[in-house]
């Protein structure tokens, strides 16, 4: 059995240095892997608190022959063995204190001469190896199974200027390990790995988090979950800008780009494992679990424009200039092929191709590397003139599409302009838009880049199909709402385009809906068109209304997805589809994130489908759901005593508009089937159309006459209705037209026969009613009743739902 396979459902939790720092950090770790881990997770974890940091203090001193190396020896173990003494009890606080001490010893062994690399690495990995061994003691302790595995056992690398993993042979050698400890937690070191020779290796800065990610990917894990003492990626450093707002997506590319550029909360070797494997990404704070996260997606990004500002400070400036009779593209194409090949590509690259000139940024941590590179090349690779300044900042933008946003590109060119500018250069693919500046206070431009690009109003447009009774309802509603939903929410509303059967009219500047109302002039549209006009939308986000009854506009619900729109519907044919197609819908719009609400489609303004929801996220389990669902069928049967033939009934309703203009689509029951199987759905019942019997009140010779014949034959509605009722009268009982889901999840639509107090019963004309059973509702079942059909309360609904999409945005 490979991995993959054995740890199907596995999770990988890494917790770094400031997430472990004390006794207490250890204990809100531990319960966290407890809560939130699942099934014998993978935890990666960073040393403890600063230990690294004190490592390398010390042997710096010690390497400088100061006195003050013995006083860091001992505040070092005083640290580790407080956090022992603060976490276990006996055997278990007696084995740990007595490992650490032997370390400590081995160390101060090395430190009495000179360390080579791999000595100082092996010394530094001992910070990771104490974090690992005293959080799976804890876990132990706490009553979990648990073990520790030091990464060297499986993890082979080769040494480069940022160590090279050996993919295959370390995910075989994971495979071994995982099978050895068998079904438990395991605690992992991050950070390190070995080479062929069993000799320490580093995985360089935000090692772990590369460890944990890489780990993932070699185990088969769904999911990796890195937790720090931040909840993830903000719109810009939370530290500098106050007004920050955490990103809670972020798609693959975004969130390379911004490693890219150098942002500490990620890295760019964090993001490749992700490349090869399935795995999920999430950011998360270890201090406040519910606060909030960054998930990682891998979808293209729906929102175009900056979504984060970031900035580097003390930045080095490394320049060449490209030899007169050597061709320029090809050798600055070489550089960068060099520089990825040795992984010290740089945070940006600036051309100057009329004066031969190429300047690249780096950070001051790898600029070394890269010009000791560069000037071992110089020969080879055409260039002269090699030099390296330090004094910069970077200040960029990150977003997909931010290079074409013509808006943002020119409010951060204003604010650059009084700044000592060096050059402004786009990123690849034009997910960035980067400065590169003489060394300067940075806050002040970062909180005015941040309120200038940001704490702006987001503009939605919006797309309404169906301009019949519902669409010019909800058109004069949104005519008088607007203001209102624009002063509630930081938004910015454009009806973008209206369509009827006959045709559309698409605007960017905007439509009046009242004038809509008195004139409209459609033209013809094909799809592949309108879907191209859609897909270049300007606005931020784009939320389409669909309020006709068109099953081949429902069958299009995931091209909407597709083209990153939210969906609002009346419609109920994609609800009470096949269940393939229905899963489908869903699946779409939740992989997007977007939202799509369809309240409107039962009970048109009654909370039905939310009150559902509710109970729910309460806990509870919808049992059953019974009721009157079709206003016109309330209408007839409350009316229907046998005094006037039905028949007559059916054409005095057609006459007043409570039918549908065939009364066949009423009286067929097919209406009322589809609502059911919405709310069945909505429940969690796995339903399809056909499992749900229905008994419908038109003859089988009166199902395929033309309208107007249906209506001139009426009458031989009369005796199969009248048949149903005397039997329901001989028992002292009246006819109603019901729909029921029941506990076993069987359902069936048609006439009943009720007791005359019966709360289905008594309604007013045209009213529906929900009864909802769940476990503590099951005696008296949530009654939900009201007016279930009509297009004030239908528009209504309609506007509940577009609210509850401002919410999201």
């Amino acid at each position: 059995m490979s991995i993959q396979e054995s740890s199907q459902g596995r999770q990988v939790h890494k917790f770094g240095g400031s997430s472990l720092a004390d006794p207490a950090c250890y204990r809100r770790v531990a319960g966290l892997i407890e809560q939130q881990a699942g099934l014998h997770p993978l935890v990666v974890v960073s040393a403890a608190g600063k230990t690294t940091n004190r490592l390398l203090e010390l042997m710096e001193l010690v390497a400088s022959g100061d006195h003050a190396a013995a006083d860091a020896l001992a505040a070092l173990q005083g640290y580790q063995q407080g956090l022992i003494d603060g976490l276990l009890d006996g055997e278990r606080r007696q084995r740990l204190s007595s490992q650490l001490m032997t370390d400590l010893q081995q160390i101060g062994r090395l430190l009495e001469s000179r360390l080579d690399s791999y000595q100082r690495h092996y010394v530094l990995a001992h910070g990771e190896v104490w974090s690992a061994r005293l959080l799976a003691a804890l876990l132990e302790e706490r009553g979990n199974q648990a073990a520790w595995l030091d990464a060297r056992e499986f993890l082979l690398a080769e040494e480069a200027a940022l160590a090279r993993v050996d993919v295959a042979v370390s995910g075989q050698r994971l495979t071994e390990q995982l099978s050895r400890l068998g079904q438990q937690t395991v605690v992992i070191t991050g950070f390190i790995a070995a080479d062929a020779q069993g000799r320490t290796l580093l995985l360089g800065r935000n090692g772990s988090d590369y460890s944990a990610t890489l780990i993932g990917a070699l185990a088969g894990a769904e999911a990796t979950t890195i937790w720090s003492d931040v909840a993830g990626v903000y719109s810009a450093d939370p530290r500098q800008v106050k007004a920050a707002r955490l990103l809670e997506r972020l798609s693959l590319a975004e969130a390379n780009e911004l490693a890219r550029l150098g942002a500490p909360v990620l890295h760019s070797r964090t993001l490749q494992p992700l490349l090869a494997s399935s795995q999920r990404l999430s950011l998360r704070c270890s201090y406040d679990p519910e606060g909030g996260a960054t998930h990682i997606l891998r979808k293209q990004a729906l929102v175009k424009g900056a979504r984060i500002v970031t900035s580097v400070e003390q930045v080095a400036l490394i320049e060449l200039k490209i030899l007169p009779q050597v061709p320029y593209a090809e050798a600055v194409g070489e550089i960068e092929a060099l520089l990825a090949r040795h992984q010290l590509s740089p945070l940006t690259a600036h051309q100057q191709a009329d004066r031969k000139l190429l300047r690249l940024a780096y950070t001051l941590e790898t600029v070394s590397g890269a010009f000791a590179l560069l000037q071992d090349s110089q020969l080879e690779g055409g260039f002269t003139a090699l030099s390296q300044r330090e004094g910069y900042s970077l200040v960029g933008l990150v977003g997909a599409g931010v290079c074409d946003n013509a808006e943002q590109c020119h409010r951060f060119y204003r604010l650059l302009a009084d700044q000592p500018l060096e050059f402004v250069q786009t990123g690849r693919d034009g997910l960035s838009l980067v400065a590169l500046i003489r060394e300067v206070t940075l806050e002040p431009l970062l909180l005015a880049l941040h309120e200038s690009l940001f704490d702006q109003v987001h503009k939605v447009g919006l797309v309404l199909f169906g301009k019949g009774n519902i669409g010019s309802q909800w058109l004069g509603l949104f005519a008088r709402d607007k203001a209102r939903l624009e002063a509630a929410h930081p938004l910015q509303f454009t009806l973008y385009g209206v369509f009827d059967s006959r045709g559309g009219v698409l605007s960017e500047e905007g439509l009046d809906p009242a004038r809509l109302l008195e004139q409209f002039e459609p033209q013809a549209y094909d799809w592949p068109t309108l879907q191209q006009q859609l897909e270049q939308h300007p606005f931020d986000h784009l939320v389409v209304l669909d309020l006709t009854a068109s099953t081949e506009l429902s069958r299009r619900y995931p091209e909407f997805a597709q083209l990153g729109a939210h969906l609002i519907t009346a419609n109920k044919f994609a609800g009470a589809a096949e269940a393939e197609f229905y899963q489908k819908v869903k699946q779409s719009f939740a992989d997007h994130q977007l939202y799509w609400g369809y309240n409107a489609t039962v009970g048109a303004g009654l909370p039905v489908q939310s009150s559902i929801q509710m109970l729910q996220q309460s806990g509870e389990k919808v049992q059953g759901i019974s009721g009157i669902f079709s206003g016109t069928l309330s209408w007839l049967f409350q009316q229907y005593d046998g005094t006037v033939p039905f028949s007559t009934l059916v054409e005095r309703a057609w006459q007043r508009g409570l039918t549908e203009p065939d009364p066949r689509e009423d009286l067929s029951g097919q209406d009322v089937r589809r609502k059911l199987l919405i709310l069945a759905r909505e429940a969690g019942f796995e339903l399809e159309p056909e499992h749900i019997s229905l008994k419908g009140l038109v003859p089988p010779g009166l199902k395929a006459v033309k309208p107007e014949q249906f209506m001139e034959r009426l009458g031989e509605l009369d005796d199969i209705l009248l048949d149903e009722l005397e039997e329901a009268q001989s028992q002292g009982k009246v006819l109603r037209y019901v729909a029921r889901l029941e506990r076993n999840g069987s359902a069936r639509v048609g006439l009943e026969a009720l007791d005359p107090h019966h709360v289905f019963a008594n309604l007013r004309p045209c009213d529906n009613i929900f009864a909802i059973e769940t476990d503590c509702y099951r005696l008296a079942p949530l009654i939900i009743q009201g007016p279930g059909a009509g297009r004030e309360v239908t528009a209504a609904a309609v506007q509940a739902d577009l609210w509850q999409v401002c919410l999201a945005l």
